[in-house]
């Protein structure tokens, strides 16, 4: 009996990350340390739900158990985010910045945001990379080196660097520059101590945060933005 119990308590704790990327994304306005919570509902739901279709029998002392476990786990995964956000901003001299202008402030060289999917640092291109170059300042890799302290006590978190330009020259050539900066970085974290699974992308000047129409804009549409997921469901092949 007690054995049958404890399988149904587990069951849960396997599948809840599957169902993660059927939930909705929660809006960006979200701060640090709502995300324990929306962990928490989300897993509980979910663990509901597993709970009640494992077996035909008891549904109702299942979907209690499943519940509970999804709840376990979602806060975990709630509150580790939300710590991971507040030791990666402070390992970059700043704080976590949820407010919804936040990427519209010219006077940050770097940004750190977090919701209930990612943990999303934001590096400007003027302080990572001379004009035309994917090579990285030396400022820029000692920033990007802090990272894999914070990063080695999370050997979960699945990694994305993302690179972003402006729209100035062919969309072939922002392309490639993109990629190539986007893999600068990835290599700092990558060649560190740290075994987490990395990705990389170029989305050349496919998805400006403001309109390509002045200097200005343009300075905040070249970018580097590293993602950290808490799991596989969460990462996405899109330009986001």
């Amino acid at each position: 009996m007690k054995k049958n119990i404890l399988k149904k308590a587990i069951a849960p704790l396997i599948l809840v990350p599957l169902i993660g990327g059927c939930v909705s994304t929660m809006p960006q306005t979200s701060q640090a340390g709502d995300n324990t919570q929306k962990g928490a509902m989300i897993g509980t739901a979910a663990g509901a739900i597993l709970g009640a279709i494992t077996t035909k029998k008891h549904k109702g002392k299942n979907a209690a158990i499943g519940a509970a476990a999804g709840a376990a786990l979602g806060g975990l995964i709630g509150y580790n985010m939300d710590k991971q956000a507040k030791e990666v901003a402070k390992a970059l001299d700043t704080q976590v910045d949820n407010s919804p202008r936040a990427e519209f402030n010219r006077d940050r060289d770097i940004i750190v945001t977090s919701n209930d999917r990612f943990v999303k640092i934001t590096f400007r291109e003027a302080m990572m990379f001379p004009t035309n170059s994917s090579t990285l300042t030396q400022v820029a890799r000692s920033k990007v080196s802090r990272l894999n302290n914070i990063l080695i006590n999370y050997p979960s978190t699945i990694i994305q660097v993302v690179g972003h330009t402006d729209r100035r020259g062919s969309h072939a050539h922002n392309q490639n520059l993109s990629e190539r900066r986007a893999a600068s970085v990835a290599n700092i974290i990558h060649n560190s101590r740290i075994s987490n699974p990395i990705y990389k992308k170029g989305c050349s000047y496919d998805k400006p945060i403001v309109p390509n129409t002045t200097p200005s804009n343009m300075a905040l549409n070249r970018r580097v933005e590293i993602f950290l997921y808490p799991n596989q469901q969460f990462v996405t092949n899109q330009c986001i």
